[in-house]
């Protein structure tokens, strides 16, 4: 995680802010809707700057970044846990923000990134399967990794890399099943020519609307819901 601690400023919202209407206004400001959650305090409804929330959210620790979070003469330690699109344009709606105490662990969810280059690979010419591709942990907020490696250099047919192979020092505890496969190898899979009568079959065949794979949380509403996600 980074050294520095951002800041994220945010100035508290009346319940009269809080329509559909009064949202819009509020994002043509230069402003972002947004509620703060949690460490056994209420929920209150801020504007938050959305230039610094995207840039949290692209920094290495992404939204797992612990920052300072300013609400009027309130400093307190918080994480982003939620947020959401405009779909068509890419701009944020509304965050969710999390106060979080120091000594008090907590859940998130953890990138998995591979090392090295699989021997099924390089020498017995298979294809690497990544099965899982972030697992979740228990840790201390100060003890959230940006990233846990996966050595797969031993990897090769046969072979299962698994969440209990994956390192983490004692200080994080998975979550996720740790009998749960991350990668392993597979082979190449010969394409085999359809015959004709299969070709026509295809052809005349209605095509399925194609799968939208959506990165990150969008909504098509203008204002995203206010209430916070049920805890874990």
């Amino acid at each position: 995680m980074s050294t520095q601690v951002e800041i994220v400023e945010a100035q508290p919202r009346p319940d009269s802010s809080r329509g559909k209407n009064e949202a819009r206004r509020l994002r043509v400001s230069g402003r972002v809707p947004a509620v703060v959650y949690g460490a056994k305090k209420a929920t209150v409804a801020v504007s938050v700057d959305p230039k610094v929330i995207t840039r949290i959210l692209g920094s290495v620790s992404g939204h797992n970044t612990i920052f300072d979070l300013q609400v009027g003469g309130e400093k307190t330690k918080a994480m982003i846990v939620d947020w959401q699109y405009e779909p068509l344009r890419g701009h944020l709606l509304h965050i969710d923000l999390k106060r979080i105490a120091m000594d008090e662990k907590i859940r998130v969810m953890v990138p998995i990134h591979m090392v090295g280059e699989a021997a099924g690979v390089k020498q017995q010419g298979g294809i690497l399967d990544l099965v899982l591709r972030e697992v979740e942990v228990e840790c201390l907020p100060a003890d959230i990794p940006s990233h846990i490696d996966a050595d797969i250099s031993e990897l090769v047919f046969g072979t299962v890399l698994r969440v209990s192979d994956l390192p983490h020092g004692g200080k994080l505890k998975f979550i996720t099943d740790e009998n749960q496969a991350v990668a392993h190898i597979t082979s190449v899979k010969e394409e085999v020519a359809p015959t004709p009568e299969a070709a026509a079959e295809a052809a005349s065949a209605t095509p399925a609307e194609p799968e939208v794979i959506k990165k990150g949380k969008q909504e098509t509403a203008e204002e995203g819901a206010e209430a916070p996600p049920a805890k874990k």
